[in-house]
C-alpha cells in the first residue's frame, strides 16, 4: 500500500492540517481506515491518534482509494472541532449510546 498526498494546506483557525490523499492498494483489498491513518501517522511523523480521516472512497474496480484527511495540533484538539461521529469512526472516543442499550435490556429483562 501506497500513500500519495494530492494537497495539503494549513488551516489555524482550526489547529489542523487537512489534506487530500490517495492510497493504492493494487494485488490489495482495501485499506482499512486504521491502516490508512497508521501509514499517514508514519509519513507525517505525528500520532495516530491525532490524524482523522474524514473520507475515504474506492472506485469499483480500480486498486485506488481517494480520501480527505484532517491532522489536528493535539488530541483535545480534534475532540473539539470534530463532530461526535467522526471521532467514533476514528476511535478517539467511545459511542454512548451503546452503553444506555446495554442498561436497558436487563431491566426489560426484570418486567416480565
Amino acid at each position: 500500500m501506497k500513500i500519495e498526498i494530492e494537497s495539503k494546506k494549513e488551516n489555524v483557525l482550526q489547529e489542523r492540517m487537512e489534506m487530500y490523499f490517495r492510497v493504492d492498494h493494487q494485488g490489495e483489498p482495501t485499506p482499512s481506515r486504521d491502516a490508512i491513518k497508521s501509514k499517514l501517522a508514519e509519513l507525517l511523523n505525528v500520532q495516530k491518534e491525532r490524524v482523522v480521516i474524514a473520507s475515504a472512497r474506492t472506485e469499483f474496480g480500480k486498486s485506488e482509494t481517494r480520501g480527505y484527511a484532517k491532522v489536528y495540533d493535539s488530541v483535545d484538539a480534534a475532540k473539539k472541532h470534530e463532530s461526535k461521529y467522526v471521532l467514533v469512526r476514528n476511535k478517539l472516543i467511545q459511542r454512548e449510546g451503546k452503553k444506555k442499550a446495554e442498561a436497558a435490556k436487563p431491566a426489560a429483562a426484570a418486567k416480565k
